[in-house]
């Protein structure tokens, strides 16, 4: 078929489409089902903690330290390979093989016990490599399908279109966990436990059928002319470089970055523990309430995400980028200040309405932002794996500090409130942001 042209809106679409396909992950494994599947093998076999490595570690930790290990392994990866992506114009080939890498690793999930816990592991540790891997050659492809007026509205598109289609694929999976005797699990606890393996399986067949219509439309991707030699496989690293060092003649750029690294780190480490923090330090009265309190809760952030990505669009355009992070920067710092002492189902559904509300925008904005702060050019991928090194990063140090914290304090309170500082530090950066009319 012809290639569409840049801006257009069936192009446009196509993009913004994927955000349906994968968002299943980010909603039914790294926040929902998963988070109280994982949680109750622990609680059902009556264990705290789990030999591995030698070593006996509590549940939280673990699952924080490994979240961490799959980000290093990202953040490591990812520059390498988009270069590569950009060398050979093929971006579309490599966000397909990470697309399949982590459906077909949901699809193991279904075989996550305790007494298997190497292989469980490993398929949550693929599972999110496969996720974010993909989204670094999706990420990039922004600057190539859309004008620079174009970006910061078809950037919330994405992810309004991913909060929605993620909604409608984990109240399917609720109804299972809720009546697995309708899908012919039988009753009971045991029964649920089976829908919410089955559930796994249905996220990744919904993120390969999905991302078909993504992968039909969108351009195989930006050939850089350089004569292929045997230096190919070093090529990420030098672009990385490269980009390093253009940060110098970019102070806008620059600045923003560090301030992106800082409550990034913050952002995604709230994101990624939400529903264990929930799970543990609220009174939910009981293992059904606890269910169905925690889904509704995950389901309340990704709706009122929706308004919060389109909310922040329309303010950015009225007071600039920047201004608005900075506002959004502080809602964050009050969120975490209050989730330290909340500790009843009504409490946590106020907070994850707020959350739900600068979650939505303080993604959207972030990615359209750098992606106006780039300088013209053709190699955007090794631009964005840049930006997503330094998303991946922090979230590994995120996960580690919160982690370590959780395991030397035994409480996730405490962890949550250390992530304070990331925010207040991310607005004093913010502020050093150079400012011009468009931000």
């Amino acid at each position: 078929m012809p290639q569409l042209l840049k801006g257009s809106k069936k192009l446009l679409n196509a993009w913004a489409f994927y955000d349906w396909a994968n968002s299943v992950y980010s909603l039914v494994i790294a926040s929902a089902i998963f988070p109280i599947y994982y949680q109750a093998l622990f609680k059902s076999a009556n264990i705290a903690t789990v030999s591995i490595l030698g070593g006996s570690i509590r549940s939280t930790p673990l699952i924080s330290y490994t979240t961490a290990a799959a980000f290093l392994v990202v953040a490591l990866i990812s520059p390498f390979l988009s270069g590569i992506a950009d060398y050979v114009g093929n971006k579309k080939n490599f966000m397909k093989f990470f697309c399949y890498l982590g459906a077909f690793s949901c699809i193991g999930l279904y075989f996550f016990t305790l007494d298997n816990i190497y292989f469980s592991l490993l398929c949550y540790f693929f599972g999110l490599i496969g996720f974010w891997g993909s989204l670094v050659f999706y990420n990039s492809y922004l600057p190539d399908i859309a004008f620079p007026e174009q970006q910061d509205r078809v950037s919330a598109r994405g992810y309004s279109m991913g909060y929605i289609g993620s909604v409608v694929l984990l109240l399917f999976n609720l109804w299972m966990v809720m009546f697995p005797q309708h899908f012919g699990f039988g009753e009971g606890g045991e029964a649920s436990m089976r829908a919410m393996k089955w559930s796994f399986v249905t996220v990744g067949i919904w993120w390969i059928l999905f991302s078909q219509y993504s992968f039909y439309f969108l351009p195989k991707g930006n050939k850089s002319g350089k004569k292929v030699s045997s230096k190919i496989i070093l090529n990420g690293f030098r672009e990385l470089g490269g980009v390093y060092r253009s940060l110098s003649a970019n102070l806008q750029l620059k600045r923003y970055l560090a301030a992106f690294f800082v409550y990034s780190m913050a952002v995604q480490t709230v994101m990624l523990v939400a529903t264990y923090f929930g799970e543990q330090e609220i009174a939910w009265g009981g293992d059904d309430a606890k269910v169905i309190g925690l889904i509704l809760s995950i389901l309340i952030i990704q709706l009122v995400a929706v308004l919060g990505a389109i909310l922040t669009s329309r303010a950015s355009e009225r007071f600039g980028n920047i201004l608005v992070l900075v506002v959004i920067n502080i809602i964050w710092v009050c969120i975490c200040v209050y989730a330290y002492f909340i500790d009843t189902p009504t409490q946590f559904y106020a907070t994850a309405g707020v959350v739900g509300l600068v979650m939505g925008g303080i993604q959207s904005l972030s990615r359209s932002t750098y992606s106006k702060f780039l300088p013209q050019t053709k190699d955007t991928t090794s631009y964005f794996s840049f930006y997503d090194v330094a998303e991946k990063i922090g979230i590994v140090v995120g996960m580690v500090l919160y982690g370590f914290i959780d395991q030397l304090t035994g409480s996730m309170r405490n962890s949550i409130l250390f992530l304070v500082l990331f925010f207040i530090t991310g607005v004093i950066l913010l502020l050093r942001v150079p400012r011009n009319k468009n931000n």
